[in-house]
């Protein structure tokens, strides 16, 4: 997983609240198991006319020439609600997207983010209100220092975020739960084998035949 310290992009104002996994990517792309490929359909039912890949609608946001590149979203509240599907994530993170900041998200969504190296900034209404007014003059360039917890604006404006210890560790170092109990392989080898002379019963192959 890609580690997330500083990020330097333009800001994708995506204006719309309760933004669902399944307008995040459709049902009709969870066939797969893999990772990469999902950010061509991400967005998928906005971002194209009747379902066509060669017609991209132009009214949409990510369809906008000079945001092509940019890796932070700016949503409104509960971004990423409905189901769990971690392929929501997934999409974002091919698109290119590094960074969504919006008022609140879903609580397995945001889990499923810090898993997948995408910062959640959550701010007041307020400030997303602020921010959105910048962002549709003009392409908003945004500054974000996790280990600072700071979100720093083209115009000098600074505004801090929190963020759970647990998941700015992961996302400063780039682990993910797997990653994270394989830094402790060599105890865990030790525990096995250990294990293994107290208990050898349970070690045993099973004969059949």
């Amino acid at each position: 997983m890609q580690a997330f310290t500083t990020l330097n992009s333009a800001v994708i104002p995506l204006d719309r609240a309760n933004v669902d996994t399944d307008a995040i990517i459709p049902k009709q792309f969870l066939k797969t198991i893999e990772r990469q490929g999902l950010g061509k359909f991400l967005f998928f039912d906005w971002r194209y006319r009747a379902g066509d890949l060669t017609d991209p609608n132009a009214d949409f946001v990510l369809n906008r020439v000079d945001l092509q590149g940019a890796q932070v979203l700016l949503a409104q509240q509960n971004f990423g609600c409905g189901s769990s599907r971690e392929h929501a994530p997934w999409a974002l993170a091919d698109y290119g997207i590094r960074a969504v900041i919006a008022p609140s998200f879903a609580d397995i969504f945001a889990n499923n983010c810090v898993q997948n190296g995408i910062l959640l900034i959550t701010l007041p209404q307020e400030t997303i209100d602020t921010l959105f007014l910048a962002a549709r003059a003009a392409p908003l360039q945004v500054h974000i220092d996790l280990a600072a917890q700071e979100l720093r604006s083209a115009d000098g404006r600074r505004y801090a975020f929190d963020i759970a210890p647990g998941a700015k560790h992961k996302l400063l170092n780039g682990l993910d739960d797997i990653q994270m109990t394989l830094a402790h392989a060599d105890v865990i080898r030790a525990y096995e084998a250990e294990r293994s002379r107290q208990m050898p019963w349970l070690f045993r192959e099973v004969q059949h035949g």
